[in-house]
């Protein structure tokens, strides 16, 4: 398998690096982490700059407004905009990495046209509908329930964890729909528009300050029979496909940005007299090796991907195992090279510090990564 790039890939790399050089000093100061009003209208703002210049959805299909390149491109552009310091996702993350690929994957030719350029132009805003109060990571244990009548599904119950859900238009949801079958069956995935009457949004600060995350309380909200997304108790299987983008790809960007922050940790340590720390050292050495693999094993399954079909495989689930545990590391070691001035909220690194620790529980537990490894991949026996 090679995993070098082509004269055509560095040929796109170099136009992007250009682009990135001449539109970045030209943005307005990013609003304040909380918010999130400001911040969807900065980070829908960022999207429309990319979809005029052609680099909106570079790997969606072009009859819904992508550029139809290949996965690898994603991977260099992720790259260069991290390296080049480019606004992050942000409110985005949704609709562009896992919501919008899986309707690209299994919605209708329909579901496809309405939702999907919306969210490459930068006018619409997706939550995620999966996490329950009694749930957890176990997503198959969900209670909110969805029950026909007529022409739509009648929604109640409550999520919780719900990134985004002040600012969403829509949201993607798992509902159950056959309380009697088994229970990774009888689940439908819907697209809920937000504003439909019956959702309270109330939202959640974090340890690290944050109002991200939000609980959902749905009270007899009804949606379409239009807005499912593969067949009716089949949404199992769709969500398999949403967790594997989530998995597989979504974080990709990230690997870049703890390999700069790794680079700013040295360089901090050796102004500040802790270069000379033997046992430091060596832990900033493992970790850039530990990143160095994390990326090239990002390559491969972005590789696997493309020789698939364009949905990653379970290879999402290694990666997402060991980045998780590898970005608290980090992050730890931060709070050593900082000394005491590591306890200070506004200092650089220490609510990513606190922020890191969700990455262990965010899109699926190292619990359950640790078993979708041993059954999937390894082909161990089924725990009970």
């Amino acid at each position: 398998m090679d995993l070098s790039y082509s004269d055509e890939d560095e040929e796109f790399r170099a136009r992007l690096r250009e682009w990135l050089g001449e539109v970045l000093p030209g943005l307005p100061p990013k609003p304040s982490a909380d918010d999130w009003p400001a911040r969807r209208a900065y980070d829908l703002g960022w999207q429309r700059l990319l979809y005029d210049a052609g680099y909106a959805g570079l790997h969606w299909p072009v009859e819904v407004g992508g550029r139809g390149a290949t996965p690898t491109r994603h991977l260099i552009f992720l790259e260069e905009t991290e390296k080049a310091g480019a606004p992050y996702v942000g409110a985005n993350f949704v609709g562009l990495l896992h919501a919008g690929p899986t309707i690209a994957a299994e919605g209708s030719a329909g579901q496809r046209a309405r939702w999907l350029p919306p969210v490459l132009r930068g006018e619409e805003v997706w939550c995620q509908g999966f996490s329950e109060p009694d749930a957890g990571s176990d997503l198959a244990s969900l209670r909110t329930r969805a029950r026909r009548d007529g022409d739509d599904y009648v929604v109640s119950g409550s999520k919780i964890w719900t990134s985004h859900a002040e600012v969403a238009d829509w949201c993607e949801l798992l509902v159950r729909t056959d309380a009697k079958a088994p229970r990774h069956r009888g689940i439908t995935w819907l697209a809920m528009p937000m504003d439909a009457p019956g959702i309270t949004v109330r939202p959640l600060r974090t340890l690290a300050g944050s109002a991200e995350f939000a609980e959902v309380f749905l009270d007899e909200v009804r949606v379409p029979v239009a807005n499912r997304v593969g067949e009716e108790n089949d949404g199992w299987r769709v969500t398999m496909v949403t967790l594997s983008f989530e998995r597989g790809t979504a974080f990709v960007g990230e690997v870049v940005a703890c390999r700069r922050v790794l680079g700013e940790l040295a360089r901090e340590a050796r102004k500040n007299g802790r270069w000379d720390d033997v046992p430091l050292r060596r832990r900033l050495g493992r970790l850039n090796a530990e990143f160095r693999a994390l990326w090239r094993l990002t390559q491969w399954n972005v590789s696997e991907s493309e020789r698939v079909g364009g949905v990653p495989g379970m290879g999402g689930s290694v990666f997402k195992l060991r980045y998780s545990q590898a970005r608290q590391e980090l992050y730890d070691t931060a709070a050593e090279v900082l000394g005491p001035e590591g306890l200070d909220l506004g200092r650089e690194w220490t609510v990513d510090r606190l922020s890191s620790l969700s990455y262990t529980i965010a899109a699926g537990t190292s619990q359950i990564q640790r078993n979708i490894v041993a059954e999937r991949i390894l082909g161990l026996p089924k725990g009970r």
